[in-house]
């Protein structure tokens, strides 16, 4: 090769690398999803802040969220939220939910770091329009009952936390802190969804720590039309017997775990009587616990 072709050689490929670079750029930027608005507060007051989002948007990919990110406090004393509401491929709005102290990440947003978007389009309902409208990512086939965390000899409901994920996202990697609690320290723990089929018949859906929960399966997953009970309270899921139900021994164990989890929580300093009290309540969940497993043998 002559070097006047040499540097002919090296000048075209010099200047395709900002072409290259821009492709790799851009493939930061190509999620399904196009926002159309970004709404800080509370149901009753919140306010936009679609341009203050962009801005954050062309600093990272992601960033958490809290209670300074946006520089306005819409609703004092409150728990607040940033609710972006977005449009999929298939024309359906969506809305995604992140509560205060969560990870923002927009991957998933067309164009996000370039800020072409929220242009309007949004329906202005602070619900999201999108949930009303039979959108694929609620079709599933199976109505969640409730959801519960932990082992089967000492597990919580977490069902109202599993609502919060699943208007974040269809998919989550469900680890050790994604519910914010251990119900049973120093063993493996599980994720138990029980819900009823088109059948009528209650089925378990089972995830260990560090696997992925897909909510495509589950009917109205994202909108959250779900858990309102109808659960047979049994671990190992009540559709593989033939128990009756026992809706009041189901609530005591209810009322006996949430209790638990307010002890957990409070602070250490009670002269052992929080020790004291936590002990009592195991003992009393495992007397609940065997007196409706004698009732469905005998």
């Amino acid at each position: 090769m002559s070097k006047i072709q040499l540097v002919i050689a090296l000048f075209v490929g010099t200047a395709l690398v900002p072409g290259r670079l821009a492709a790799q750029f851009s493939s930061n930027d190509s999620g399904q999803y196009v926002i159309l608005s970004a709404q800080y507060g509370t149901t009753n007051r919140h306010v936009d802040v679609t341009d203050r989002l962009k801005q954050l948007a062309r600093q990272d990919r992601t960033f958490r969220m809290g209670n300074s990110t946006f520089g306005v406090d819409p609703d004092p004393g409150r728990d607040k939220m940033l609710r972006i509401y977005a449009r999929g491929p298939n024309g359906q709005e969506r809305m995604f939910e992140y509560r205060e102290g969560s990870t923002v990440d927009g991957s998933q947003f067309r164009s996000w770091d370039r800020g072409e978007w929220g242009n309007g389009g949004w329906n202005g309902d602070w619900e999201g329009g999108g949930y009303r409208g039979g959108n694929d990512r609620d079709s599933g086939q199976y109505v969640i009952l409730s959801a519960q965390y932990g082992t089967s000899r000492r597990h919580v409901d977490v069902t109202n936390r599993l609502k919060e994920l699943a208007r974040q996202d269809r998919t989550f990697r469900m680890g050790n802190s994604t519910f914010g609690i251990d119900p049973d320290k120093g063993e493996d723990k599980t994720l138990r969804i029980y819900a009823r089929g088109p059948n009528g018949q209650e089925r378990m859906f089972e995830y260990r720590e560090g696997s992925m929960v897909d909510g495509s399966q589950f009917r109205s997953w994202g909108g959250g039309d779900w858990g309102s009970g109808g659960w047979s309270g049994n671990w190992e899921g009540g559709g593989r017997g033939n128990y009756e139900p026992q809706p009041e021994m189901t609530a005591a164990i209810q009322h006996l775990r949430e209790a638990e989890r307010n002890l957990q929580l409070a602070s250490h300093d009670k002269g052992g009587h929080r020790e004291n009290a936590i002990r009592m309540i195991d003992q009393a969940i495992g007397e609940v616990e065997m007196g409706i497993q004698y009732d469905n043998t005998h």
